[in-house]
């Protein structure tokens, strides 16, 4: 079942890339006492993510933070490793949490996985976005196949 607005976060484990390496961060960390704003991509530096999704909540940063965001986060299913190389990549610096549900639990405990093995990508992340303010979710937008309009950085100021 897909995550809906009044849904607590569930509890789960995500990988952040770091200087020193991977570094482990439970959504209980994450999530509780703050607002913040996820949002989920099918892969790192594939065509949209990297070309709109990703760099639109980088422009965005301050706008968001002046709407409440304390935390703006992305999340793929890749590695830390993979994470961290393409949060360098697209000059994210502080602005975007960048999160590794390598194994797609987190995923799959949001409803909102997408199985592309028959393209030769695995269980992978629908595109959307969420709100959540103290562990609670206020708002969630998932994309249609192949589209790109309610889980872009400017929807989300809208419902922050």
């Amino acid at each position: 079942m897909t995550i809906k607005a009044g849904d607590a976060i569930p509890s789960a484990k995500l990988m952040q890339g770091t200087a020193e390496g991977p570094k482990e961060i439970s959504t209980e960390d994450l999530f509780k006492g703050k607002t913040v704003v996820l949002f989920g991509v099918p892969g790192a530096f594939t065509p949209t993510c990297s070309a709109k999704h990703l760099p639109g909540f980088v422009q965005n940063f301050d706008a968001l933070k002046a709407k409440g965001a304390d935390v703006i986060a992305c999340m793929a299913v890749n590695d830390a490793f993979v994470m961290g190389a393409w949060g360098k990549d697209q000059a994210v610096g502080d602005k975007v949490m960048m999160l590794a549900d390598g194994s797609a639990d987190f995923t799959k405990k949001l409803g909102l996985e997408l199985d592309l093995t028959a393209r030769g990508l695995g269980v992978r992340c629908q595109r959307f976005a969420l709100v959540a303010k103290d562990g609670k979710v206020t708002h969630v937008a998932v994309e249609a196949p192949g589209a790109f309009e309610v889980s872009k950085a400017e929807a989300v100021l809208g419902a922050l």
